[in-house]
């Protein structure tokens, strides 16, 4: 049995599989129509034997699966987390509930978690005393480096 599909079969298919992501939000539908449409594109150009159609079909379905959870979401989630959460912290304002000594740190709290820490130590150039509202200029490692609101 000799089964002949035509470019715009595998783009309807494409566009079914991505549209089907709205309904099954598993984020890999969408991979599979990508690859699907990868196969109209190419057969626009090219006449291809089926089961070549097929192959290059889960062939460039993977690929793009595999970027996608190897290479672009670890990168996007590490971007969004990190740079986005630092950023949208300066200027957030905690209380000084211990204060720094020569050898230690002093210690922040504040009434939203920052970072998903409610206690963070501090290093501050100006002398603080207990009660005092700070706010954030940076965060560096593991500690803030903050400033005294006016």
């Amino acid at each position: 049995m000799d089964i002949h599909t035509l470019y715009w079969h595998w783009l309807v298919l494409g566009v079914v599989l991505i549209v089907g992501e709205i309904f099954i939000p598993s984020f890999t539908i969408l991979w599979f129509g990508l690859g699907a449409i990868l196969v109209g594109l190419v057969l626009l150009v090219v006449e291809l034997d089926f089961s070549f159609q097929i192959l290059l079909w889960t062939v460039s379905s993977v690929v793009f699966t595999l970027l996608w959870f190897r290479v672009l979401k670890p990168r996007a989630a590490d971007r969004n987390n990190t740079e986005l959460a630092r950023q949208s912290s300066v200027g957030e304002a905690g209380l000084v509930i211990k204060l720094p000594t020569q050898t230690t740190n002093g210690k922040l709290r504040f009434s939203t978690p920052i970072l998903g820490q409610e206690e963070w130590e501090f290093t501050c150039d100006s002398t603080v005393e207990l009660g005092d509202r700070l706010h954030i200029e940076e965060i560096s490692g593991n500690y803030l480096v903050v400033a005294k609101l006016d």
